[in-house]
């Protein structure tokens, strides 16, 4: 690959956000807290999957088993509505500069904008928190079932570089098609082009160290939307009572 010929955009950066009907309040409390503390004006897209259905950018299908979705493609289950179409986002970019997309279960403590000018590299074509995250329960929110797969939660929150030729190995036909352990793990990606970010900026309940100043909070195991959530650590539950104030604080603000 010639990374000579990847070029990094200087226009407004986009954040696209993963979207499911259950957790609308997540997504707003989300978006909220990243207006908050941005530093630079910044695009905030919803991935909504019907409107990208109607797009034709995404045709995979499921069913629903004992209220589990299980994907019809690699007949694996999955939790949400934003499971596959994240990877969506470099065709949704025009393969053209940074895309930042973030699962919609986060709340930012810091500004965004250092995201896009510290780890923007024009050599890596993905970068991440690279975790070594085994979760141990069968289950996760709302009792749907948790998937264990290599580099999970690695594309929770990651920064693309559409330009980079690398993600342009990456097809709309793959999204569709490919099971969900080959696009999470970015089988479809050298490692040699995913980059690191640190994990300040995805800090995952019940994972992360509680040593960690987390920039970027991550509820991976459901968290405060959830009605018979608990954190497993004082620290998770203390991340969401602070979720809690910042969805207090949006709906005064909001009015």
């Amino acid at each position: 690959m010639n990374e000579k010929n990847t070029q990094i955009s200087t226009k407004i950066p986009t954040i696209y956000i993963g979207y499911d009907p259950r957790e609308k309040d997540y997504l707003d409390v989300l978006v909220y807290s990243i207006q908050k503390h941005a530093s630079k004006p910044i695009n905030i897209v919803p991935l909504v999957q019907e409107s990208l259905r109607r797009s034709g950018l995404y045709f995979r299908t499921h069913d629903v088993e004992n209220g589990q979705k299980v994907d019809m493609f690699d007949k694996r289950p999955f939790s949400t509505e934003f499971s596959f179409t994240r990877f969506l986002v470099p065709f949704l970019n025009q393969h053209s500069g940074l895309a930042l997309y973030m699962d919609c279960d986060m709340f930012v403590r810091s500004d965004i904008i250092e995201v896009f000018e510290r780890y923007g590299s024009s050599n890596k074509a993905i970068s991440c928190v690279k975790s070594s995250y085994y979760p141990n329960d069968n289950t996760k929110m709302d009792n749907q079932v948790q998937q264990i797969y290599p580099r999970k939660n690695w594309s929770s929150f990651t920064l693309w570089n559409c330009s980079h030729p690398a993600i342009k190995e990456l097809t709309v036909h793959d999204v569709n098609t490919k099971s969900g352990s080959w696009l999470h793990a970015f089988s479809w990606c050298d490692s040699e082009y995913i980059g690191s970010i640190s994990e300040q900026w995805n800090w995952l309940d019940s994972y992360t160290s509680d040593k960690v100043i987390p920039r970027n909070v991550h509820f991976t195991t459901g968290g405060p939307l959830f009605r018979n959530w608990n954190g497993k650590r004082d620290i998770d539950n203390h991340y969401a009572e602070e979720w809690y104030e910042l969805y207090k604080e949006m709906i005064e603000n909001n009015g």
